[in-house]
């Protein structure tokens, strides 16, 4: 009896649309005023004590096992409770363990690994033909998902007012698509570095199938190893959100490091406008080791670097209109990845894309591209932002 007390209380602060509660006892309830389009079905009672050790955790594990199942928008609903200032993302109540982080070079290598190396095959089932795991750039409502991650490649390189000739490094670079285009389009001698395996071969297979090997090269290396190697030009997209919290201002302080004077470096990554968080859900079964930065957190270190921010540009709708369209493209191939994995590893991974585009939709997150800069190079970008959307000005 406590137990389904505890559970309409939670529940009534969770939400702020119209939800209805199948409870493992046969009884109903509907929570929030109006006809509710989505049902959760509570098939065995979660202890208590594990909702208040962790509520993300226990709940999400729920869902993966099938101890909770959801009928209806899963982002719609976790929209909802990222949007009610009472639910449990937002009370300390819910949030008491969090797993343990660590980010040596060994543990970051494991960490990327864990995620990154499930397999090519896995990613190609979803993502489109560029292979590229980051937000997207929609330049108009009908934009495919592959037009709209060559929009932002070239967004991001554009930034960057690159010059023929001059050199580039891209930490973290996955798949490799950025990086060669900026070799193919711009005339850039390029390297990228990752520490997935995985995409280190891909990007390898790809160079020599390009006829690239003079201008471009791959390494499986950590960015703290570089040495004193200088590029012009830097570029590093979904990779902060990896290095931890504490390794925040050496991961600035290496773009500092690796940026010639007067270098110019775009830095893309999700950012927290209201303070540096992380998910326990998500740490513990997608991002081991991931942390999500506040917007003070990351101009203070790129400041005390003695780097200039001359740009920042949030994204967050259009990663949210990204995720969306990954979701739809897992769900299609649900049979296979099932094939591959199994039915829990199915559900957690929908799980997963569905409160990513929740939490951008809701400005629980953003995403944000900060063109930052060393020494007196401000000066010399140009005076606004027109060079930023010229096709004339770039290309090679």
């Amino acid at each position: 009896m406590l137990e389904k007390t505890f559970y309409k209380t939670f529940l009534s602060h969770t939400f702020n649309i119209p939800v209805r509660v199948n409870y493992w006892d046969g009884t109903t309830d509907v929570y929030g005023t109006g006809t509710p389009d989505i049902t959760i079905t509570i098939h065995e009672a979660i202890p208590v004590k594990e909702i208040s050790r962790n509520a993300s955790i226990a709940l999400g594990e729920a869902i993966m096992d099938g101890t909770i199942e959801i009928d209806g928008s899963i982002e719609d609903l976790l929209t909802a409770a990222y949007e009610n200032a009472e639910s449990f993302f937002h009370n300390k109540k819910f949030i008491n363990v969090l797993p343990k982080q660590k980010h040596t070079e060994k543990e970051s290598k494991a960490d990327v690994q864990n995620h990154y190396d499930i397999g090519n095959n896995f990613y190609k089932l979803w993502l489109d033909d560029t292979m590229t795991y980051s937000c997207a750039y929609f330049e108009t409502p009908e934009d495919d998902l592959y037009t709209a991650q060559m929009n932002k490649v070239h967004h991001i390189i554009k930034k960057l007012d690159p010059q023929p000739g001059k050199t580039l490094l891209d930490i973290g670079c996955g798949w490799g698509t950025l990086m060669l285009t900026a070799a193919k389009d711009y005339g850039l001698h390029v390297t990228g570095i990752t520490l997935s395996q995985e995409q280190y071969d891909y990007v390898n297979a790809r160079i020599k199938e390009d006829g690239l090997e003079d201008v471009a090269e791959v390494r499986l290396e950590d960015y703290r190893e570089l040495g004193k190697e200088q590029w012009d030009y830097i570029t590093s997209v979904g990779m902060f959100e990896h290095v931890g919290q504490e390794n925040l201002g050496q991961y600035f302080n290496c773009v500092q490091k690796y940026l010639k004077d007067d270098g110019v470096a775009l830095i893309h990554g999700i950012t927290r406008q209201q303070g540096g968080a992380n998910n326990g859900w998500l740490n513990k079964w997608i991002f081991p080791g991931g942390y999500v930065p506040g917007l003070v957190e990351n101009t203070t270190h790129i400041i005390e670097n003695g780097l200039q921010i001359d740009d920042m540009e949030p994204l967050r709708r259009h990663y949210q209109k990204t995720v969306e369209i990954w979701d739809k493209n897992f769900n299609e191939h649900r049979a296979e990845v099932t094939e591959m994995f199994d039915e829990r590893f199915v559900r957690m991974w929908d799980l997963y894309l569905q409160a990513c585009a929740a939490s951008f939709k809701s400005g629980n997150i953003d995403v944000i591209q900060y063109l930052i800069s060393k020494g007196p190079s401000a000066r010399m970008l140009p005076m606004t932002r027109a060079y930023m959307y010229d096709d004339t000005h770039v290309h090679a």
